[in-house]
């Protein structure tokens, strides 16, 4: 086996980008929101790409920022705001039998992985990158010969794995509407028989010499407009008082 000393260059991209992917792996499994999972996720992503393209790998590279960090995660981010995040998880198994089966799974990804690495280090001659791209005429060729000859199988089982999580956020996206949807006349209706203020509110703070949404505007009676304030700011109290001089600039404008 041969090894060819990493520069200093390459090994401290080599460094940062694998503690931060690391770093990211570990996040993905700790965090107890799925949002912020799904975020860690992409910093790993983000920096194996990095080391792809360290590696005289540019294809692997950018199919890896483009394709899983700009599409396939901004695919589960979507899908998680449409169906929520906010809904607690349950511990009931609908499916009988998926924790074992998860463990299964689990154990037969780790040796695997064990067996891939003993592969790789059990005394197989090492070829660079570079070496193997030159056997196809580049980067590109040299995949494009594995997918389709080699790895043909597994390619077109993990398209179709692509394709039917695609499927799967479309039906859990999905809402299926059993009323027919209302029409415009139907709408301005409903929002003058409504308990709500059916008409324009009146702008924060119009005649308060102030013009901050957390200021009630006045009304042409000099009445504080409580309607004026958003929902937000009332919840938390952050309502500011009108000063009791404009009520009375107000009032002694109206009796002129």
């Amino acid at each position: 086996m041969t090894f060819v000393e990493a520069n200093t260059g390459e090994a401290v991209v080599f460094w940062i980008c694998a503690i931060l992917s690391v770093a990211g792996a570990i996040g993905l499994i700790t965090s107890r929101k799925a949002v912020h999972s799904a975020l860690w996720m992409a910093l790993t992503m983000i920096n194996l790409a990095v080391l792809y393209i360290a590696n005289s790998a540019p294809f692997l590279g950018m199919v890896q920022i483009i394709v899983y960090t700009g599409a396939v995660m901004m695919l589960f981010l979507f899908v998680l705001m449409v169906v929520g995040v906010d809904a607690s998880d349950s511990l009931i198994e609908t499916i009988k039998g998926q924790r074992w089966a998860a463990i299964f799974l689990g154990l037969t990804l780790t040796v695997v992985l064990v067996w891939g690495i003993g592969s790789a280090l059990a005394g197989v001659p090492a070829v660079g990158l570079e070496a193997a791209n030159r056997e196809d005429g580049g980067n590109v060729q040299g995949i494009a010969h594995l997918i389709f000859t080699d790895y043909l199988i597994v390619f077109e089982v993990t398209s179709a794995l692509l394709i039917t999580a695609a499927m799967g956020a479309m039906v859990l996206a999905h809402r299926e509407h059993w009323q027919p949807k209302p029409t415009q006349a139907e709408l301005s209706q409903a929002r003058f028989l409504g308990a709500g203020h059916p008409g324009n509110l009146p702008g924060p703070g119009t005649f308060a010499r102030h013009n901050a949404v957390d200021t009630p505007g006045l009304l042409p009676d000099g009445t504080p407009a409580e309607v004026s304030i958003p929902g937000a700011l009332k919840a938390r109290g952050d309502v500011q008082p009108v000063d009791i001089e404009d009520v009375h600039a107000i009032e002694e404008a109206d009796s002129l």
